[in-house]
């Protein structure tokens, strides 16, 4: 295609100079420079090896991959639900979706209307699909990530014919090195996109980006503005220093300073911030820049890499004042002496099987065994059984050949076990893999061996195998629903992770986790009476309901606040911890089913279940969607796709 030059249109409606510029472009070769934006046109041109812009397919990556990029992106993941929660308000509101992706423009998270839900899934909008422009041409996500800045693609800006219909506002989110961490996107369709839209995917990209900058930080620090009252908020500058150079700095602190990543990073602190900037190490106070320019600044030490709650606990603290968690709380981790004997265990050779209710922290647990242990340097594969459709699990776990079945890649698959060897195959909720693969698996575990599925020679696989269920599975072999000879291969040593109602040391941990999940960055102050009915409560959904309810709490509120009772949602403190045994039963307090007992009782349909479980929580809070979706473990996201299945007749 050669290139021609046009003059710009001298005024014109968008969809007519966009019309106009396609014909050019597609038809006869010309650039559009002049007819489009200029971050459409350079797009445009990136574009040009995809064919034509005419029609490109993209189905979504198998979901046991997904779950790995996501665990790639989990800190990622983690920073930036406040904000995909907070713009879902505003996505539901105008029919549209909210997006995030990872550095690659792979789509890791979706949440909005549930009217558009389904639309955006025609048009591919959907998690585990690749929108950078490599694989979509000219999109808000891929142009983003290539523009590296905040922007607009709508209607037919976009590359590819086939998402003429769609309107998207994106930003990148930038890392304090100056790389892309991600992307947040509003899509919906082109009327509903607009300035309005582009700006809050703006701030809340900046937002997610002050956080991941305070989750990564080691060393000092420094936390400064022109105007003391916004010190603590995602507008203050922020400058990481490590053994006396700087290693990491945000946007708001580059145009405070009036520099560049490639001026700040790597050099030493003093030349650029003067020489007082360590003496405000937990207080606030006036530096000096070289230029005589003076801003308010405070000095903290980072916390120590590692020292992370999820799965450990917190030395318990004093009950009768108020939680600040600006400081950090010095920690110890009484599950270190479970971890240390299952690393001898796993390490012997022996499989581990960690069980506990969904949402104590099996996964997080199993992960700390891998780092801990004698494979730490092999790869750590996880397959959640549970969330793998039965007629994929198969394909996932062992492999195809090519042509082992109608849709398979071509030269097939190696599979998820043979991905193990020489580290550790971790398979989540083993109690709901099927029976016919439970014989397969045994006689891989046995033979150390692993054929694809369509046939080939068998290849040997050496990993070390840590299980996990939420089941019974001694009573799921009496019901006949779980080999016992499985049993007996996956049960080497046990750990039995306690739920957080029967955790000691939940105080501790909820204080810890409170800082972590975003109250040490905004400078909140938890009330005693808040952290008591926090500690009373039975939590159902284990260290994830606790995790969903506190994020929720420090992303509404404003930097400083105090929290306290009437801040908590409705549901904290309605139902108090189980009695002792031999405590006298009162109707406030829970009645558990042991699991051997529900082992024996008939269960309705999976589907139909879930359905109930939504609508009675649903129902018991109100129709408030974020309560339910804490008190159910889940993202909002689903609980809106509930929603949506309702009001079409599903």
């Amino acid at each position: 295609m050669t290139e021609a030059s046009f003059p710009a249109p001298a005024a014109s409606d968008g969809a007519t100079s966009v019309a106009q510029a396609r014909v050019l472009f597609f038809e006869q070769g010309a650039d559009p420079a002049g007819w489009l934006a200029p971050h459409i046109s350079r797009s445009w041109r990136r574009s040009r090896p995809m064919d034509g812009g005419g029609a490109f397919d993209a189905a979504p990556m198998p979901l046991v991959r997904l779950q790995e990029r996501r665990e790639q992106a989990m800190r990622l993941l983690d920073c930036a639900m406040p904000e995909l929660d907070s713009l879902a308000e505003h996505a539901v509101g105008n029919g549209c979706v909210v997006i995030l992706s990872d550095a690659d423009g792979l789509i890791l998270n979706e949440i909005g209307s549930p009217e558009f839900l389904p639309k955006a899934e025609r048009f591919a909008l959907m998690p585990g699909v690749d929108w950078s422009e490599h694989s979509r041409g000219t999109n808000a996500i891929g142009t983003a990530l290539a523009e590296r800045e905040a922007l607009m693609v709508l209607g037919g800006e976009h590359y590819l014919a086939q998402n003429g219909a769609l309107g998207c506002a994106a930003a990148p989110i930038l890392t304090g090195r100056g790389e892309v961490a991600g992307v947040l996107d509003i899509s919906g369709e082109t009327m509903r996109v607009n300035q309005h839209a582009l700006g809050l995917v703006r701030m809340a990209a900046q937002q997610v980006a002050h956080r991941l900058m305070l989750a990564g930080a080691q060393g000092h620090l420094l936390r400064f503005h022109r105007r003391p009252a916004l010190l603590g908020t995602a507008r203050e500058g922020l400058v990481v220093v490590e053994d006396g150079r700087i290693v990491a700095a945000n946007q708001a602190a580059l145009a405070m300073l009036g520099n560049t990543w490639e001026g700040l990073l790597d050099r030493h602190v003093e030349p650029l911030l003067g020489r007082g900037w360590s003496r405000l190490e937990h207080h606030r106070g006036l530096i000096t820049l070289p230029d005589g320019q003076q801003i308010a600044a405070t000095v903290e030490r980072a916390p120590q890499p590692g020292r992370s709650g999820l799965a450990g606990t917190a030395r318990p603290v004093a009950p009768v004042r108020e939680v600040d968690v600006a400081a950090d709380a010095d920690t110890d981790d009484v599950l270190a002496p479970l971890l240390r004997q299952a690393v001898r265990v796993l390490d012997d050779g022996l499989p581990v099987l960690l069980s506990g209710e969904t949402g104590s922290g099996k996964d997080v647990f199993a992960r700390r065994l891998h780092a801990a242990g004698r494979r730490s340097k092999g790869p750590f594969v996880a397959i959640n059984c549970a969330a793998l459709p039965e007629q994929l699990i198969e394909a996932e776990l062992f492999g195809y050949a090519e042509g082992a079945f109608t849709g398979a890649r071509k030269r097939g698959t190696p599979g998820r076990i043979r991905e193990a060897h020489g580290g550790i195959l971790f398979l989540d909720e083993i109690g709901d893999m099927p029976l016919l693969l439970q014989s397969r698996l045994l006689r891989v575990l046995e033979e150390r061996s692993v054929s694809a599925l369509g046939g080939g020679p068998a290849v040997a696989v050496d990993f070390d195998l840590v299980c996990a269920s939420h089941r019974d599975l001694a009573a799921m072999v009496v019901a006949g629903t779980f080999r016992n000879d499985l049993l007996y291969r996956v049960d080497g040593y046990r750990v039995a992770l306690p739920a957080l109602r029967e955790r000691a040391d939940r105080r501790a941990l909820i204080t810890q986790l409170f800082g972590e999940l975003g109250g040490r960055a905004k400078r909140l102050v938890l009330t005693p009476a808040a952290l008591d009915r926090l500690c009373a409560h039975a939590w159902p959904g284990n260290v994830r309901e606790l995790c969903s309810v506190l994020r929720t709490l420090t992303a509404l509120a404003e930097a400083g606040d105090r929290i306290g009772v009437e801040q908590l949602p409705g549901r904290i403190g309605a139902g108090g911890l189980p009695r002792p045994p031999g405590a006298s039963a009162s109707a406030s307090t829970p009645v558990s089913t042991p699991v051997s007992d529900l082992a024996a009782q008939p269960l309705a349909p999976l589907a139909d279940m879930a359905r109930d479980a939504f609508d009675r929580t649903l129902a018991q809070c109100g129709g408030q969607v974020a309560e339910a979706a804490a008190l159910l473990g889940v993202h909002r996201s689903t609980v809106y796709r509930h929603l949506a299945a309702r009001r079409g007749g599903g």
